[in-house]
């Protein structure tokens, strides 16, 4: 597996990471436990050594799935999780309210390093900016477990270009997650820019467009009750359909590489810039193993010039989140 530094950090890892979230939520009812421990291992005897994850995902089963597998190969890989939220208020099983106080961040730290088995968490994420906290104290707080020990590098998730100049100022940002793909391009306009010019990675999260780019979903497709992408407004079978000739881009290209439009997307976005790490999640080996072959497809400049240009052509329909959601990104 090839390796790749995010941005000016010591942080060296698989060029494409593992997204862990649908293995215990967001996307219908889990799959059985033992196999995803199964599929984590398989993942790491594959060359991934770079799993994100965080306390929301179940809430906690997620991190605690993540830890059990893990535990016998953990000088091998490097573990990301998120704070950020906390219990709601009418249902304390779900985390759904934005807190980031100094205090709260050290207590969930010592709980999400106990879920994962580890002594010490290798990226921790700030999963949502929080406008009740000042980054500032946010970036402090990690500082602090940095240098405790507790932490080795400090992230962000979907925060605004200015929000990460302020944390960088405080404490060395490593990396910062935010959607990205050929159907999600807003990141090019002022994220990527800034995270070049300070040295940051970046590590995109749902490179495949939650499944819609790798050919597997049409205006047709239903969703389980209880799978996130029900409330995408994206998603609407009205939406997807609008889609579709984004899809219809990819497999032309993938047909003539010999590949599938999951690889052909997953190839474009790495082929962006020598420090983005995709994440790209999924629950069957198969699949996995689809998604790691793109790491070793190679794109011409003339190609990826092409996509680039035939993609910018079509006007993706749906927002990506319902609005309330959206709201939740930092500025």
């Amino acid at each position: 597996m090839r390796q790749r530094k995010l941005g000016n950090s010591t942080l060296e890892v698989s060029a494409l990471g593992l997204g862990c979230m649908g293995m215990s939520f967001a996307y219908g009812p889990p799959p059985d436990r033992l196999s995803m421990i199964n599929l984590l291992r398989a993942a790491v005897e594959r060359g991934v050594n770079f799993f994100d994850t965080a306390e929301i995902y179940g809430p906690y089963t997620n991190e605690e799935l993540v830890g059990e597998a893990l535990a016998p190969v953990r000088s091998q890989v490097v573990i990301a999780t998120k704070f950020g939220f906390a219990p709601g208020l009418d249902d304390p099983t779900k985390l759904s309210v934005t807190s980031s106080r100094p205090e709260h961040i050290r207590k969930v730290a010592e709980e999400s390093l106990k879920r994962l088995r580890i002594e010490t968490i290798d990226l921790y994420y700030q999963h949502r900016v929080d406008p009740d906290v000042p980054i500032e104290d946010v970036a402090g707080a990690v500082k602090d477990l940095i240098q405790a020990g507790k932490v080795k590098h400090f992230g962000l998730s979907e925060a605004g270009v200015r929000t990460i100049r302020r944390a960088h100022a405080v404490q060395p940002v490593a990396a910062v997650q935010s959607e990205y793909s050929l159907w999600w391009r807003r990141p090019e306009e002022e994220l990527l820019p800034a995270l070049e010019e300070l040295g940051i990675g970046f590590v995109p999260f749902s490179p495949l467009g939650k499944g819609f780019l790798t050919g597997k979903i049409d205006e047709n497709t239903t969703f389980a009750k209880d799978d996130f992408r029900q409330i995408v407004p994206r998603f609407t079978p009205e939406a997807r359909k609008a889609n579709q000739s984004l899809v219809d881009l990819l497999a032309t290209v993938a047909a003539a590489k010999g590949a599938t439009p999951a690889q052909i997307a997953l190839a474009w976005l790495m082929a962006q810039k020598p420090w983005i790490v995709p994440i790209p999640g999924t629950t069957k080996l198969a699949r996995l193993e689809e998604n790691l072959a793109a790491v070793e497809l190679e794109l011409t400049a003339e190609e990826l010039g092409a996509i680039t240009i035939a993609a910018a052509k079509i006007q993706v329909q749906g927002d990506r989140y319902p609005e309330a959601l959206e709201k939740r990104t930092g500025l």
